[in-house]
This record gives structure tokens, C-alpha cells and sequence, in this order.
């Protein structure tokens, strides 16, 4: 599908329900940095909106499900958080949205298959929560989520994810290595042992938990983790 073909960001504007004041914000949620190459740099592509995006969507949620479950304690919200903002489930809802449709890609990137790569679409959908955000403000951009998560939040519901799950899908998403627990104190008799456990993701602080097993400890090692990330990074 060549950039001919792309559809225009207009007819988004009207898929997504809200006339933009500035329209050329749209324009840019939709491009990737592959269409910007050789052109002017007033072109810009994407990649400062998906990061504000990404803030935006993480506030949100954690304010949907705040008020959803008033009696869930940090440790229950935090994965639930975690598997809403992460990078797959935002790349369906922008399948949801034929959102592949209307991106601006260089040729080469449209040749291969740009449009229905989950990485780039999960990307651009937090550019388009950014620039429903700066045009129409929080209200907006919370509509967008509310509408689009809907389903996502009834069933993070039912079964959140451990912690040690919740970590391990958000290394993922972010085309991380694996975290590594690593075990780093072990106290008291064989028959009631204590440990403690780091665990560690390339380019972050590491984190520590401990427990009554070597499996408590992980899994409190990587809530620490996720809570010190507050599971939006």
C-alpha cells in the first residue's frame, strides 16, 4: 500500500468524533519518521506526541480504575494498570481504529508492512491520545480512552496479571531484554527461611522484594519495580 493510498487525516478527524483546531496536529500524530526523511523540517513525525501520549493514557486509566475500585489496594491496581497502558493493548485498539490506514509512512516502510506493525501502531495511537489531548484538552482525551478501553477494563477485572507477569509484558512491550532476578540475601533457619530478591531491566533502576520464598521475593522485587515506574513509563 503506497502513501497515495493512505487515507487523510480528515477522514480520522471524523472517525475519531472531534473537529481539530489545529488540524496539522493530527497530521503529525500520523506520521512515522520513515515519511519525514528528505523532506522539510517542518515535517515532523510522531515520536514527541507518542511520548506524551503515553503519560496522558497512563493518567487516565489510573484514575478509571481508582474510582472503579475504591477498596483495591497499590498491589491489585498496579497490574491491572500495567496490562492497560501496555504497548499491545494499545496497538489493538488502533486496529480497532484502522488507524494503520491513515499513517504517513516513507515508501519503503509502507512496502514492508508498516501499516499493521504492532509496534508502530501502538506508537502512533499514543500520538493521537497526545494530540486529542493539546487540541481539545483532558476531557477529550479521557472520552477517547473511556470509550476505546471500555472492554480492556472489564476484563482486567477478572484476571490481573501477577507482578512478575505484569513486569515481564511491560519489558516486552517496550522490545526489552527479559528482566533477571537475582538473589541477593537469604536469613533465618532452613525451616523458615527469608529472601530477598533484585530484579533488574536494562536501563532502569533495579528494584528489591523480599518474602518467604524465593518466589514471594520476585514477585515483590518486581512489584517494587512496577510501582517506582508507576507502570507508565
Amino acid at each position: 500500500m503506497s502513501n497515495a493510498k493512505t487515507k487523510s487525516a480528515r477522514e480520522f478527524e471524523e472517525r475519531l468524533g472531534h473537529d481539530f483546531a489545529e488540524p496539522g496536529i493530527l497530521e503529525r500524530a500520523l506520521t512515522h519518521a520513515s515519511y519525514t526523511a528528505g523532506r522539510t523540517k517542518s515535517v515532523r513525525d510522531y515520536e514527541r506526541l507518542e511520548f506524551l501520549g503515553d503519560r496522558v493514557l497512563g493518567l487516565v486509566v489510573a484514575e478509571l480504575l481508582f474510582r472503579l475500585y475504591p477498596d483495591a489496594n497499590e498491589g491489585d491496581l498496579a497490574p491491572r494498570l500495567n496490562a492497560l497502558v501496555r504497548k499491545e493493548t494499545c496497538a489493538e485498539v488502533a486496529e480497532h481504529l484502522d488507524l494503520g490506514a491513515y499513517l504517513r509512512l516513507g515508501p519503503g516502510e509502507a512496502t514492508a508492512g508498516g501499516r499493521k506493525k504492532a509496534a508502530i501502531l501502538a506508537n502512533a495511537c499514543e500520538a493521537v491520545i497526545a494530540a486529542l489531548y493539546l487540541d481539545g484538552g483532558l476531557d477529550v482525551a479521557r472520552g477517547f480512552i473511556e470509550r476505546y478501553w471500555a472492554d480492556y477494563l472489564k476484563t482486567v477485572s477478572v484476571t490481573p496479571k501477577d507482578s512478575k507477569s505484569a513486569l515481564q509484558e511491560w519489558a516486552q512491550g517496550r522490545s526489552l531484554p527479559p528482566p533477571v532476578y537475582e538473589e541477593t540475601e537469604r536469613t533465618g533457619p532452613d525451616h523458615a527461611p527469608s529472601f530477598c530478591v533484585r530484579v533488574t531491566v536494562e536501563g532502569f533502576p533495579p528494584a528489591e522484594g523480599g518474602g518467604t520464598s524465593k518466589r514471594a521475593a520476585e514477585q515483590a522485587a518486581a512489584e517494587a519495580f512496577l510501582a517506582a515506574r508507576n507502570t507508565t513509563p
